[in-house]
């Protein structure tokens, strides 16, 4: 049963991304996607757990501290949260030795790590499915949806068809020059698996959505408003 207070963060283990020609595009987890869920789940009293596959070190990604991810103030403050939970992020709980029922909520946040990864790691999907179908509340941000493609239940199909959701889009995706050489693009394999997919009217903009105990954001400008929509998940 679950801890009561107690989130797991799964955080992607990945230090790059391959693209669509084989080159490896250096990357990890988004800065602000992590610093902004963990500041505001452990200022609501909530003591949060993270794990990785295999139980390595997660790497940031380092264009997510740079001038073009936020504003100055907004980064400097990533940056030091990060510094005061550089312990935690050195010594992250093996994923594979993770019981998600002692966890009252589970939180994915994105980077482009967790397309390298997280997608296709069958102990991390089946944690997905297992915390879905308990009914807790189960929160992915940005390219931290690329987690459900491993996830499946006993039948083979996957379990998160119909399900209203959003993630990094298309359109935000190849902002980034690198981002048009993706071997393949989020938001078009979760439609493609069955998902119904959904995005902000505007690129960049927050914009977070739920279905059941399924919270999910668009990109990093929705991390705050994820967060706290989990923590009112939390509190009903």
């Amino acid at each position: 049963m679950a801890a009561p207070g107690r989130a797991l963060f799964v955080v992607s283990a990945a230090d790059h991304w391959t693209l669509r020609d084989g080159t490896r595009h250096p990357s990890g987890y988004w800065g602000e996607e992590l610093a902004v869920p963990h500041r505001e789940f452990t200022a609501a009293g909530r003591q949060v757990t993270l794990a990785t596959p295999g139980g390595r070190p997660p790497t940031l990604d380092r264009l997510s501290m740079s001038r073009t991810a936020g504003l100055p103030r907004t980064l400097r403050e990533v940056s030091a949260y990060l510094g005061s939970i550089r312990a935690e992020l050195a010594r992250p709980v093996a994923l594979e030795a993770v019981d998600p029922d002692d966890f009252d909520t589970v939180f994915y946040p994105g980077g482009h790590g967790p397309m390298e990864d997280l997608a296709q790691d069958p102990v991390s999907g089946a944690l997905l499915t297992r915390v879905l179908r308990s009914g807790r509340p189960l929160g992915l941000l940005c390219h931290a949806p690329a987690a459900l493609l491993a996830a499946r239940d006993e039948g083979g199909s996957w379990p998160f068809t119909g399900y209203r959701m959003t993630a990094l889009s298309n359109t935000e995706e190849k902002l980034n020059s690198f981002g048009r050489k993706a071997a393949w693009l989020l938001e078009d394999r979760l439609r493609a698996e069955g998902a119904h997919y959904v995005k902000g009217r505007l690129p960049l903009l927050p914009f977070t959505t739920a279905d059941r105990n399924l919270h999910t954001g668009q990109n990093p400008a929705s991390s705050a408003r994820l967060a706290a929509q989990l923590l009112a998940a939390l509190a009903r």
